[in-house]
């Protein structure tokens, strides 16, 4: 890649709107990049699907972003960062990034009672338990599966009796454990930050990835020259579901004082991978 790379966008996907939070921090780091956002809303949630299938998806949308093209791919979402990066990253010939690794190493920087509430599949995985005690093996570390989170937020009840329940029955069990440190262990919860602190004791520190994750990308971007130096920077927003004026009226509620523009949303079709490619991959696990 050179200087013509340096100028393709950015990929970035979730499973719906959670995502956004992470592209929200990106556009606030790199103010200068383009950026592909795909909410993978045709499979949402995720966090209720099995291993096998999340990586099949994450595959499909990788070779879909590769082919917009994109200079690098980041998983907006904490599913796939634990349960499929490891595997495709060195399957494409781009950059990937996730959200683990960075949002591990800034909860071991603030606390020693390390709190995670994600989905149930990344809680299965224990990815942040696992890089917290591979950080630091005298920490402690507690994860929470949260399943009612992700609907509420997509159906837009994000200050509803239903979501504030939810909140305090997830939270209890780490809040008798006494935990210093919170990770939002899902690209969706940030967007419930203000009913989670409503519960948490002020003195736990809030630990969002997607502020380390945005560092990230920029320090790997600058390490390939690949950071944009242009003064026109885009966001193509698409989703795989069929409901762009629904996902446009939610992520507005919170990009737009960023974004600016009206957010146009496309609907896109990602194809399954063929058998010969399916086996290569398979080859690589």
């Amino acid at each position: 890649m050179g200087s013509v790379a340096s100028t393709l966008p950015i990929g970035v996907f979730d499973s719906g709107v959670g995502g956004l939070t992470v592209w929200r921090e990106l556009r606030r780091q790199l103010p200068r990049e383009s950026f592909v956002y795909l909410g993978d809303t045709a499979r949402l949630p995720y966090g209720g699907r099995s291993p096998a299938e999340i990586l099949q998806s994450v595959r499909e949308i990788s070779n879909w972003m590769v082919q917009q093209p994109v200079k690098a791919i980041v998983m907006a979402c904490n599913t796939s960062s634990a349960l499929a990066l490891e595997q495709v990253r060195h399957e494409f010939d781009v950059p990937m990034l996730g959200l683990i690794l960075p949002g591990a190493r800034a909860a071991v920087k603030r606390g020693q009672r390390i709190g995670a509430i994600a989905t149930q599949a990344t809680v299965n995985s224990h990815a942040y338990r696992d890089a917290i005690l591979e950080i630091n093996n005298e920490l402690e570390c507690w994860e929470v599966a949260c399943p009612d989170f992700v609907p509420l937020i997509e159906a837009g009840q994000m200050d509803s009796p239903a979501l504030h329940a939810a909140v305090r029955e997830y939270l209890q069990p780490l809040l008798e454990r006494r935990i210093d440190t919170l990770i939002s262990g899902c690209t969706h919860y940030p967007l419930i930050e203000a009913a989670i602190r409503q519960v948490l004791p002020p003195s736990v520190c809030w630990i969002d990835p997607a502020v380390s994750l945005a560092t990230a990308v920029k320090r790997e971007l600058e390490f390939l020259g690949l950071r944009a130096r242009g003064n026109s920077p885009s966001t193509r927003f698409c989703i795989t579901g069929d409901d762009a004026d629904r996902f446009a009226e939610l992520a507005a509620q919170w990009i737009h004082p960023i974004a600016g523009d009206r957010i146009l949303v496309e609907i896109v079709e990602l194809l399954s991978i063929a058998p010969a490619a399916a086996e290569r991959h398979q080859r690589a696990e």
